[in-house]
């Protein structure tokens, strides 16, 4: 597809990191994850072949892929498709080249990858037919096979089609229990569809018996709606119902009045679970910390991490990044940078999460160097910059007007290491409107075949304003060469000046 950037006669960006955009063709790229969380595999040989994959072309990665002299092994299979997780086009392509392999017969695991990146390209189709074959091969379908499908439907807004695939399991020789019950119900509700659950859960909950996994689930539905209320009725029910409330229960009905910006009631259910004698956990100490913190109350969220350790629960990772975020956010990042510190000096291992809070602090005060330097940090402990991590950077980068910067970050994301997501190029997109030039127009244009090229589809207010930039800036041809190309591939287009 990105072979037609050479019939465009255009104006070329005058930085040199800019050229990368004259792209080195063959340069196929995607898409961004939802179902599966990727965390990139160490292997030197999954790393290998994903790289080969993404350099190859279409007509040519059969005969790459054939060339190859290693054994295929499903954990192999598996982790070059979390590699090319952002890649959704290529993923796919490598998958059915291996179907076609005369040995190596693809595992439930690897048909599961293909089918959630089929669905989260909105292949359903394609999807679907992945399940036949798994049927045909007697590898499933499993339950977790229609949670994917379900969970893909759902973050798609068909909401109603996530129901349809849970009511019809047995159709595909697989039953539904409570445990797929409670998928689905957790599914709905992550995707604030709670009203749906909760007709749902009135529904079914006799026929799977409802257990508190199932009464913790519509809680939380309710709580990220910001309707404790309802949230409480269900832990009533709970009690009539004869199900005792778990700790869960309580740290989700207490994080519900947080979100709620309830502080009072915050603090007056956490006394009430101390006077009932509840087993307070770390749990519930992170989410005071936490609660109070981001609401703006530093000195209350450091005498609760205090107070935790006063009474001897010693605090988790998770504690102290949420101490580390409230810091970055409410109060200083030196004193965050400290408190990161102290947590290195009493040997807990930081973990992605506390690199990429500590490294949004550095940029939001302005500190981008050092934020680099983190970045490298984490690297040399062995833990992985994520798509996340590049993108707040990149973001920053480009809000300051260090464009070079973050196309130099985007550059060497395209290793195969951690390939850009559908944010990613959102945010470089926008920031080349900032000069209003004709060249960083052309650059916002190439972006945006490349991100389709990868399996990613931007909304229509992305495509209308690059080719509105294009026109509005004389590359009125290459604006066309990219609606063309669109409409090829079924894409409507509205409010175009053309």
């Amino acid at each position: 597809m990105l072979r037609q950037l050479s019939l465009i006669k255009q104006a070329q960006p005058t930085w040199n990191t800019y050229l990368l955009y004259q792209l080195k063709p063959p340069f196929y790229l995607p898409r961004n994850t939802l179902t599966t969380v990727i965390q990139s595999p160490s292997s030197s040989e999954d790393a290998t072949i994903a790289k080969l994959v993404l350099e190859s072309d279409p007509t040519s990665l059969s005969e790459t892929l054939t060339n190859l002299n290693f054994q295929w092994t499903p954990h192999l299979v598996n982790n070059v498709l979390k590699r090319l997780w952002n890649h959704g086009p290529k993923a796919l392509q490598f998958f059915k080249h291996l179907e076609r392999h005369p040995t190596y017969i693809h595992s439930t695991s690897a048909f599961e990858h293909a089918i959630d990146i089929s669905a989260r390209l909105r292949d359903y189709n394609t999807a679907w037919a992945l399940v036949d074959r798994m049927r045909t091969l007697r590898l499933g379908p499993t339950p977790r096979t229609f949670a994917i499908l379900s969970e893909r439907y759902a973050t798609g807004g068909k909401a109603h089609r996530a129901v349809k695939v849970f009511l019809s399991m047995h159709e595909h020789g697989c039953n539904q229990d409570l445990n797929s019950f409670n998928t689905i119900l957790d599914v709905l509700c992550k995707t604030k569809r709670v009203e749906m659950a909760h007709n749902l859960f009135k529904t079914f909950k006799g026929r799977f018996k409802c257990d508190s996994v199932s009464y913790n689930i519509m809680a939380n539905g309710w709580c990220l709606m910001k309707r404790t209320p309802m949230a409480l009725q269900v832990m009533k029910e709970m009690v009539e119902r004869g199900i005792t409330p778990t700790m869960v229960t309580y740290n989700t009905l207490l994080k519900g009045y947080f979100r709620s910006h309830q502080l009072n009631e915050a603090w007056d259910f956490f006394l009430e679970m101390k006077k009932r004698k509840c087993e307070i956990d770390v749990v519930t100490y992170t989410t005071m910390v936490h609660g109070f913190g981001v609401a703006g109350e530093v000195k209350r969220s450091k005498r609760v991490f205090d107070a935790m350790v006063k009474e001897g629960l010693i605090p988790s990772v998770a504690t102290y990044n949420a101490l580390i975020q409230v810091l970055c956010k409410k109060d200083n990042v030196q004193n965050a940078l400290l408190v990161f510190e102290e947590m290195v000096g009493k040997g807990y291992v930081p973990n992605l999460t506390t690199y990429n809070v500590v490294i949004r602090g550095l940029c939001h005060s302005g500190e981008m160097e050092k934020a680099l330097e983190f970045m490298e940090r984490m690297e040399e402990h062995g833990c992985r910059p994520s798509v996340q991590t590049y993108n707040v950077v990149i973001r920053y980068f480009c809000d300051d007007g260090e464009l070079e910067k973050g196309f130099g970050l985007f550059e060497k994301m395209g290793n195969g290491t951690c390939l850009p997501n559908l944010d990613t190029y959102n945010i470089l997109i926008s920031a080349m409107f900032v000069r209003k030039k004709s060249e960083d127009l052309v650059v916002a244009g190439k972006l945006l075949i490349e991100m389709v090229g990868r399996g990613f589809l931007p909304r229509k207010f992305t495509f209308n304003r690059v080719l509105n930039g294009l026109v509005l800036t004389g590359n009125r041809d290459f604006a066309n060469e990219i609606l063309r190309m669109q409409s090829r591939c079924g894409r409507i287009l509205r409010h175009v000046k053309l």
